[in-house]
């Protein structure tokens, strides 16, 4: 290590025991609320719910799905216009970042079942993108009033458990929807046999994400904790459930899709042999 990087090493130590060593001297401002309504409210939305035009007090979480998927539905069709017929034999770095997206999920699909997966790919990359970028949008600190005027920042759409349900109820509807193609409506029955996927997927969803929400929450409320380290917690939380949860749940749909849509022989039904009369000779 050169005396360049030494001494950016010393201050950036320097940095941070200065900031540690003023959170802990920092007076505390006192809390509205205790943690444990903090908790609660971050789970159950009692308190913070926003006024809808039309509607009434919803949950934060509607405002952030709704705003995620406009987002989302934007972007592809500005994509569709405006990118893809431009698109070249030799691609540029937007454009292969796109087929990349599209291949990974498509080659996701294809290998775990190499039955009817055309749509399934579509659905995989749906569902990876909204988890995805629906997790990082708590990183952009949206502002909303609520009904009490208070400002609060919107969380991620899944971190309310009925965007997660509503989302694990889609994908087991994409899984049964296999076994139909694959084995038509004799597949209805072994797909009912794994209703216990609906409820994995959507509490799995909704934990990990919430876990995150919880843990930045837990560090916000103490002041001797809430300078720089609420930063980190809150982007590396986020980062790795946006990985980790998209990655999941397009994995566990694609394998049972691949297992539901196998087709399977039937076996044939044994015909009953009319045990022929005794031919009597005279």
């Amino acid at each position: 290590m050169n005396k360049k990087n030494r001494l950016l090493l010393f201050l950036w130590l320097c940095a941070v025991a200065l900031l540690l060593v003023g959170s802990i001297l920092a007076p505390s401002g006192g809390h509205e609320e205790t943690i444990r309504e903090a908790m609660r409210d971050a789970v159950l939305h009692e308190s913070n719910k926003i006024n809808l035009p039309g509607i009434g007090p919803v949950n934060p979480g509607l405002i952030s799905a709704v705003t995620v998927t406009a987002v989302l539905l934007a972007a592809a069709l500005l994509i569709r216009i405006f990118v893809i017929p431009r698109f070249r034999y030799v691609p540029g770095k937007l454009q292969l970042l796109l087929e990349q997206g599209v291949s990974l999920f498509d080659n996701l699909a294809k290998t775990n079942s190499p039955w009817r997966n055309g749509f399934l790919g579509a659905y995989l990359f749906g569902a990876g993108c909204y988890i995805f970028f629906g997790t990082l949008f708590e990183l952009l600190g949206v502002q909303a009033i609520t009904t009490h005027g208070t400002s609060f920042t919107l969380p991620a759409p899944l971190s309310d458990v009925n965007a997660a349900i509503m989302l694990g109820v889609l994908s087991y509807f994409v899984i049964c929807s296999g076994a139909v193609a694959g084995n038509g409506f004799h597949g209805i029955g072994s797909a009912l046999k794994e209703i216990s996927l609906l409820i994995s997927m959507s509490f799995r969803l909704f934990g990990a994400l919430l876990s995150g929400l919880l843990v930045t929450e837990l560090v916000y409320y103490y002041v001797t904790l809430s300078f720089v380290l609420p930063v980190v917690v809150a982007v590396l939380f986020t980062l790795l459930h946006a990985l980790i949860q998209s990655y999941v749940l397009t994995m566990l749909t694609a394998l049972f899709y691949g297992e539901m849509s196998e087709p399977h022989e039937r076996k044939p039904r044994a015909k009953r042999r009319k045990s022929a009369a005794p031919v009597q000779s005279n």
